[in-house]
């Protein structure tokens, strides 16, 4: 087997390729599992044994703690060095204290600016919408700067008296003594080359517009900085591509152009309710981006059927974007879904679009035959409820 590399500013993938895979917490080895029988049925239906992966075992987590004592040992981010592209199940993190978000750290050590999570309905799922299939939209969320950069101080820390007291000097600015301080970085760096890779996203894929979420009405240096530097790199380094919204006459798009347009944060939450299929890409700052992700996921059927990766300019990190549910570990119960699709996006990512297309195939026709397991199961009397691994193998016979 052999490395993914950069070669002349692309990836060069062998055709037998080493793949890192961190199974996860709780429900992870489960999920697994059934995403690598997946993946290894549909690699082979596509190549006929002409391309194979070998999946290297990579730890993080309270997995990792258990075994090694650290909950990001150096020798996973070695191999996440070395091998450039990487999946992984959900992973645990301690609530409080002073262990860190493993997902936030891996964002921020490979630079993986661009959270992309495609949400898409599938015919059969159950949704609360009346027409979820109008949902289709992508989000790009800016995954290392915002409320998520990790600044902040608790109450009574030396340091929030500093802040305080600077605060308090040298700008009339009275802090209560018993609030925690936060800072919320949002830079045109940071926000220009997440606005640059959404426009490509939108070129290479054919998306119609892109939608600025933010509450720049509000947070006006900041959020409202994102919006201009996003309107800013549309025009000055896409302009023969986009068009801004109003510059539309009666409304209409002309031929080959992407709109560009902007929602408050707050609209944007009934936006996608009342009417998702105006909607394409939304770009937004970090914690908008959480937030607006969860929700469109919970009109085509929760996080479990929701895909999501960490993207920087090489680097990839593919992930369920649900979390562990440890009440359910080794149960073979919870929908693998969210960790499939991620692996469908690794492989149209890695240009084994052949792979994609037959995964995402198999998961759609499954759905439509109402196979579900227990979470989508529970909200059609008519479905048939399977187990995780029962659920990997339907896709299987549907590819």
């Amino acid at each position: 087997m052999a490395k993914i590399s950069v070669e002349n500013g692309r990836l060069k993938v062998p055709d037998e390729v080493d793949i890192p895979f961190i199974e996860g917490d709780g429900t992870g080895p489960d999920i697994s599992r059934a995403a690598k029988m997946v993946f290894e049925a549909a690699i082979k239906k596509a190549y006929g044994g002409k391309r194979k992966v070998s999946w290297i075992e990579t730890l993080a987590g309270e997995s990792a703690y258990k075994k090694v004592g650290k909950w990001l040992p150096e020798e996973t981010i070695e191999i996440i060095k070395n091998h450039i592209i990487a999946i992984k199940g959900p992973l645990t993190t301690p609530v409080g204290g002073g262990v860190r978000s493993i997902n936030v750290t891996l964002r921020q050590i490979f630079d993986l600016y661009a959270c992309v999570r495609p949400v898409k309905y599938f015919k059969g799922v159950p949704s609360p919408l009346r027409y979820p299939e109008k949902v289709d939209c992508v989000v790009f969320r800016e995954n290392t700067e915002d409320v998520y950069a990790g600044i902040e101080w608790k109450y009574d820390s030396e340091e929030a008296k500093k802040v305080r007291k600077f605060l308090k000097d040298e700008f009339g600015i009275e802090i209560r003594e018993d609030a925690g301080i936060g800072l919320k970085p949002i830079s045109e760096f940071g926000t220009r080359r997440l606005m640059r890779k959404a426009i490509k996203y939108a070129i290479d894929k054919k998306r119609k517009s892109i939608t600025i979420m933010h509450k720049g009405n509000i947070m006006k240096f900041t959020e409202g900085a994102f919006r201009e530097w996003c309107y800013k790199t549309a025009k000055e380094e896409f302009g023969d591509i986009t068009i801004q919204e109003s510059e539309l006459a009666e409304g209409k798009t002309p031929d080959g152009k992407i709109v560009i347009k902007d929602r408050i944060a707050d609209n944007m939450f009934q936006q996608i309710l009342t009417r998702p299929d105006e909607y394409d890409i939304i770009i937004c700052p970090n914690l908008n981006g959480d937030y607006i992700s969860d929700a469109l996921a919970g009109l085509v059927g929760g996080l479990g059927v929701a895909p999501g990766a960490n993207i920087g300019d090489f680097y990839a990190i593919f992930e369920a974007t649900h979390g562990t549910a440890p009440k359910y570990a080794g149960l073979d119960k919870v929908n693998p879904t969210s960790l499939i699709l991620s692996g469908a996006m690794m492989f149209d990512y890695i240009g084994w679009e052949e792979v994609s297309k037959i995964i995402y195939e198999g998961i759609e026709r499954t759905f439509k035959k109402k196979i579900f397991t227990y979470d989508l199961a529970r909200q059609d009397p008519e479905a048939k409820e399977v187990k995780c691994s029962e659920f990997a193998k339907a896709v299987i016979d549907n590819m």
